[in-house]
């Protein structure tokens, strides 16, 4: 047990990167500059908030749509879950019209509502198969993970 807390007393602040980059929004873009700015290394920060920010995607490909139709179900909800799917779908025209390579693009640009959240959800909602999205997304997220690398590091 003490070896444990031994572990995430040394993982602290990586652990707390990985978990903030899961989050909707803030993502890998705005994981990296927290690590930075809590003493790590660029590259720690780097490594923390992009397995941190894969970390949802299997789950959101498996599990987005069935969760969405159970909540369009409910009479509560059923207007956020429509207001979700419709903004998803404007945000996946670019991604219709070129497919993988305008997923990997719209995950790669390092921009505020573009990420592996939403990327995800598109993939989800306009039947792109797993086996495609997945690389495509993790591929995208590693580029604007090198994006906001660049950025962070001429910044700090």
């Amino acid at each position: 047990m003490e070896s444990l807390i031994g572990f995430f007393e040394v993982m602290k602040k990586e652990l707390i990167v990985f978990f903030t980059a899961a989050l909707p929004i803030i993502e890998l873009k705005g994981a990296m500059p927290v690590g930075v700015g809590m003493g790590l290394s660029l590259t720690e920060s780097f490594i923390a908030s992009y397995l941190g920010s894969i970390l949802p995607v299997p789950f959101l490909l498996f599990f987005l749509k069935p969760i969405m139709a159970f909540l369009r179900r409910t009479k509560f909800l059923a207007p956020v879950a429509n207001w979700i799917e419709r903004r998803t779908h404007k945000k996946g025209q670019t991604v219709r019209k070129y497919s993988l390579l305008g997923l990997f693009i719209f995950v790669a640009v390092p921009l505020p509502t573009t990420g592996v959240w939403t990327g995800s959800a598109i993939a989800s909602f306009l039947d792109i198969r797993i086996k495609h999205a997945f690389p495509v997304i993790a591929l995208g997220n590693l580029v604007a993970g090198l994006i906001i690398m660049a950025l962070t590091y001429q910044i700090f």
